[in-house]
């Protein structure tokens, strides 16, 4: 019966630690994924950057205009456009560009930008050049996609037949073409110029140099560019990947040696608890006075499973140690009362 009080007493003094211990976890706050940036994107089926000059006057006017010229998220279906240029033509409207299809659509989200241009049946005119267009398209399309994790693509195609100036153009891939026409000028046309980076696109289908000279309606020279259906898109950044949760230990669970003092017999326990409050899958390590691990930079609190109630728990478990003390003597007292 002694033997038996004074092993409960020592397994009461090696297990109050541990209960207390092992009965405050660490907590680690989840992390919270954020969006990265958007991309970009635009399309545009026409695009003018000439300069008029007049023949009355030593000056030069400028047509810089555009058609369905979006950014993402937009789309433009015009088919049409007439501006009025000063001095030309009797001040009537010119007509510069006429097509069955013009369209222009630009979309972005986080994971794809892209941007889409389709022109069919177009002909464009520029100042002094009513009747003859400057160039006669059956259909062009530009497409440029950029989408994440994967490289950007931009590409043009320019279907059916070609005139300039009222000839019909066979275009090459190799450079630019060029067409004259006496008494009228001369035109150089880019076919499908495609450029790509890391992260961005760009597609035109037909770029055009311009440099013609009427001589009626008051116009002496036109000279430029004009591009035909472009697009262009930049590769959004994409949402981020959560961070995964920090991995925490929950305090020390291993109770220890616990030796019953000079008494024979021993009463060691070992008190190892295995898993008890790891978040994350790290391991339970024990955390004693002579541990000589370093601890790792920026650790704190929350981390190894101290807390502000941690001087209760070392109270909590000074009481245990003299409770158990206190039945040890009360039991050695009984042993010798007894013999």
């Amino acid at each position: 019966m002694n033997s038996n009080t004074f092993r409960l007493a020592a397994l009461a003094v090696a297990a109050g630690p541990v209960a207390l211990l092992a009965a405050v976890p660490a907590h680690a706050a989840p992390a919270t994924p954020t969006t990265g940036g958007e991309g970009r994107a635009s399309a545009v089926v026409l695009r003018t950057g000439l300069d008029v000059s007049l023949l009355n006057k030593s000056v030069q006017v400028p047509l810089k205009v555009t058609l369905n010229e979006v950014q993402a998220p937009a789309s433009a279906e015009k088919t049409a456009l007439s501006v009025n240029v000063d001095g030309v033509e009797g001040g009537a409207p010119v007509s510069v560009l006429r097509a069955d299809v013009a369209t222009a659509n630009a979309t972005v989200d986080e994971h794809r930008a892209e941007g889409y241009t389709n022109l069919a049946k177009a002909r464009i005119h520029v100042p002094g050049l009513p009747v003859l267009s400057l160039i006669e398209v059956e259909k062009v399309t530009s497409k440029a996609v950029c989408e994440v994790g994967r490289k950007p693509v931009a590409e043009s195609n320019v279907l059916g037949h070609v005139a300039v100036l009222g000839k019909k153009v066979t275009l090459s891939v190799g450079g630019p073409t060029r067409v004259a026409v006496p008494g009228v000028g001369e035109v150089s046309l880019d076919l499908s110029k495609t450029v790509t980076t890391e992260r961005t696109a760009a597609a035109t289908a037909l770029q055009l140099k311009v440099s013609v000279n009427p001589l009626n309606l008051n116009v002496a020279e036109v000279e430029g560019e004009v591009t035909l259906a472009e697009a262009t898109c930049e590769t959004p950044k994409g949402p981020k990947t959560p961070e995964k949760p920090g991995s925490t230990d929950g305090g020390s669970t291993d109770g220890g040696s616990t030796d019953g003092g000079s008494t024979g017999g021993g009463g060691d326990t070992g008190g190892d608890q295995g898993d008890g409050g790891t978040s994350g899958g790290g391991d339970v390590k024990t955390q004693t006075g002579s541990d000589t691990g370093t601890a790792p930079t920026g650790a704190n609190l929350a981390e190894t499973g101290g807390s502000s109630t941690t001087p209760y728990i070392a109270g909590g478990a000074a009481l245990l140690l003299a409770v158990g003390a206190g039945a040890t003597v009360l039991a050695r007292r009984r042993a010798g009362s007894q013999g």
